[in-house]
């Protein structure tokens, strides 16, 4: 097959989602099979909207600064295709820029949607390859070993709270219990992450609270206390996602403004809501942090083995797709921890979309709440390297696209 090629974002941004993003530009325009490389603003909007762009009108420095710009320089979005009216619009505006290759960055619903957009192709007869590249700091994609986005998160908050530890240490006879909200709707992934914080027993964060673990008040004051009497002090890091007895969340927004298109609602809270029942029952001083959305996006010290993998995974599934793949997810298959070995396989994307993989309740320690050994040997290679963001003026440079719509004019084979 032969034709124009089409990226576009979609959800929550990472600190190295452009990474992929690079990977599928370069290769891409090296491919003769493909003419044209367009991106399409704000995901699956900008093909609706007809808001495509003309990747290859930038400049190779600015695709290059791609690999060290965080967030997602098409523009990204959440949105729930409308199966009767959406679909169609898609595949029309596909023949009419002669789009032939779809390539579609993003989590759980984004592959949804990058399946049934493939799906009705075939229906329809118009010849599409599509192919799903994973992102998602949740960590939380089946059928892959973990996702690009999830080292870098976890190595900005291991780090975060290394420092708040430290804080909490020197300032303990004051503020003597600090709590850390970390992103995670259902799966206690990034919480864990910060256990990599800890390299003693003294160490941040002492306490993990994971969504995969049923918050019990009773026995959390009593490790709290246990805490308190050993160290002086004592780091929480809680997930968002945390949940009671009855596998509700225990900080919900729960007006309908607060949901998105997937009827996700608005999670966070969590953290304020600890602080509370903390300072009522155990009659302590307490500190909070919130990143929120920063946490996702922190290039200045992102994972070098997080960028080089998600780069991997565009590049491959450029490759993938000119062999004639399609309908899949690109995955990582990790061969060896020791050293650390991953390589690249794919997935249907029927089995992928809308699944979640837990975090394994064999790696939480028989109190629920903490990590285990195996947890670590799975991390550490995560983290390894750094992303060195080229700076100005003692701040780092982030690139941006001119982003020239593609001119009916222009469409060519």
């Amino acid at each position: 097959m032969k034709g124009n090629c089409i990226i576009a974002q979609s959800g929550g941004s990472t600190a190295v989602m452009n990474a992929s993003a690079c990977g599928i530009i370069q290769e891409a325009i090296e491919q003769q099979a493909i003419t044209n490389v367009y991106a399409a603003q704000n995901g699956i909007l900008g093909i609706l909207r007809e808001e495509i762009f003309d990747l290859q009108n930038e400049s190779s420095k600015a695709i290059e600064g791609l690999k060290t710009t965080p967030a997602a320089a098409f523009g990204s979005c959440r949105y729930k295709i409308n199966l009767e009216n959406d679909l169609a619009k898609i595949i029309n505006t596909f023949e009419k820029y002669k789009i032939h290759f779809f390539f579609y960055i993003g989590g759980n619903d984004s592959q949804d949607s990058a399946n049934k957009i493939n799906q009705f192709a075939k229906q329809k007869g118009y010849p599409l390859i599509t192919m799903g590249i994973p992102k998602t700091i949740d960590n939380d994609l089946v059928h892959t070993d973990h996702t690009p986005g999830y080292g870098s998160v976890i190595k900005y908050l291991a780090t975060m709270t290394m420092e708040a530890g430290m804080d909490t240490e020197a300032l303990y006879t004051t503020d003597t219990i600090n709590i850390i909200e970390t992103m995670g709707r259902n799966s206690g992934w990034i919480a864990a992450g910060t256990a990599l914080a800890r390299r003693n027993k003294k160490d941040a964060p002492h306490i993990i609270l994971f969504p995969e673990q049923p918050f019990r008040e009773e026995k959390f004051y009593e490790k709290i206390d246990c805490t308190l009497k050993k160290w002086g002090r004592c780091v929480i890091v809680v997930s968002e996602g945390i949940k009671n007895s009855d596998g509700n969340y225990l900080f919900e927004q729960n007006d309908k403004i607060n949901r998105d298109t997937f009827g996700h609602s608005q999670l966070g809270g969590a953290a304020t809501y600890i602080k509370k029942i903390i300072e009522k029952e155990i009659k302590q001083k307490v500190r909070y942090s919130i990143p929120s959305t920063i946490q996702r996006n922190g290039i200045h010290f992102a994972s070098l083995t997080d960028s080089n993998e998600a780069y991997l995974l565009g590049q491959t599934a450029i490759k993938l797709a000119i062999a004639g793949i399609n309908g899949k997810m690109v995955t990582l298959k990790r061969i060896s921890n020791y050293p650390y070995k991953c390589k690249t396989d794919i997935v249907d994307l029927s089995l992928v979309a809308n699944r979640v993989k837990s975090f394994p309740q064999e790696w939480i320690t028989p109190d629920g709440f903490f990590v285990t050994r195996n947890f670590y040997q799975y991390t550490r290679p995560l983290i390894q390297g750094e992303v060195k963001p080229r700076l100005k003026g003692g701040l780092p440079v982030f690139m941006r696209f001119r982003k020239e719509k593609v001119k009916s004019t222009t469409l060519t084979l």
